[in-house]
């Protein structure tokens, strides 16, 4: 059995899925649904129950819980923008910390999200060796909130019996929920495929041009065939890994692929970016991947105007994985 923490939201649902595809069904899906469509990324799945995470996190504290053969533990508020960072503490710190204590307590593989947030302006680079993990400085209380978690398991002496996964810039189907954290390509498809138009931010950094800021974007399908391998093969590998595609693209190559799918001259407009985000925005990312692919992960990442066409093709139709 599998217990599936944010097994309701973008990349725990899109997991469920790939598991079911390869006959998978003992699984428990812990998340909060709250308000919004989050609900229907679990339409069509099979699972064995879903529990509320108050309900589940009451059980746990309480050792009230049965035992999976492994944690899955990917829910988190990954907002970059909220200002109360007494719940970034309480709903990706500690409650971490509670998951993983019972988890190793009981002799239960855990495999856990980290966040690419973590590496900050990637002064330091981007490399998840773990020697580097003391150098770190999060631009955002989000980072900061998965940088202490990967912390405090590694003075516990716990990170290397854990798999945790420094997600780069996912997009894809399933993402519908997510509001203003979307990714660029979601929030922009109608105006695309309407209108002909995109808006990207301004660069405040005379290193890159506008639209020429360069990110680690990987497509969905290719971040669960990973998180798959992982789950397989957790009783011989630990640590952190990173999960991107090991190379960075410019927003305006999303916005060129996009403008592709839609079969649309490019037309692009640049922006002022918000004050609030001049001083977190991360320029470039680009992932380190030799960790991942050591570990045995042989599997090609799609190329970025691929997965863009692929990803529009769902779009069209606000179509699930």
């Amino acid at each position: 059995m599998i217990l599936l923490t944010g097994g309701a939201g973008f990349i725990g649902s899109c997991l469920l899925w790939k598991l079911n595809s390869e006959g998978i069904k003992d699984i428990i899906v812990v998340d909060s649904l709250n308000n919004g469509d989050k609900w229907k990324n679990l339409r069509g799945k099979k699972y064995l129950d879903y529990i509320h995470k108050e309900v589940f996190l009451d059980a746990v504290s309480n050792r009230h819980f049965s035992k999976p053969q492994i944690v899955v533990h990917l829910g988190a508020c990954s907002s970059t923008t909220l200002t109360d960072s007494d719940y970034y503490i309480k709903n990706n710190y500690e409650y971490s910390k509670t998951l993983a204590a019972w988890a190793f307590e009981n002799d239960i593989p855990f495999i856990y999200a980290s966040s690419a947030a973590t590496y900050g302006d990637g002064a330091d680079g981007y490399s998840d060796d773990l020697s580097k993990l003391d150098n770190l400085m999060p631009l955002n209380m989000y980072g900061y909130s998965k940088h202490i978690f990967d912390l405090w398991l590694r003075n516990n002496q716990l990170l290397d019996e854990a798999i945790g996964i420094k997600f780069f810039n996912v997009f894809g189907p399933n993402e519908y929920h997510k509001g203003d954290m979307r990714s660029i390509i979601c929030k922009n498809y109608d105006s695309v495929s309407k209108d002909g138009i995109i808006k990207l931010f301004k660069s405040y950094n005379d290193k890159y041009e506008d639209g020429g800021q360069l990110r680690d974007f990987v497509y969905i399908k290719d971040v669960v065939e990973a998180l798959y391998f992982l789950i397989d093969n957790c009783s011989d590998i630990g640590g952190i890994f990173n999960l991107g595609t090991g190379k960075a693209r410019s927003w305006k190559d999303i916005a060129k692929s996009m403008f592709a799918a839609a079969g649309k001259a490019a037309k692009i407009e640049y922006i002022d970016m918000p004050d609030s985000l001049k001083n977190k925005y991360q320029y470039f990312t680009e992932a380190d991947i030799s960790k991942l692919r050591g570990a045995g992960f042989k599997k090609p990442f799609m190329e970025l105007e691929d997965s863009v066409a692929d990803y529009c093709s769902y779009l069209k139709n606000s179509s699930y994985l």
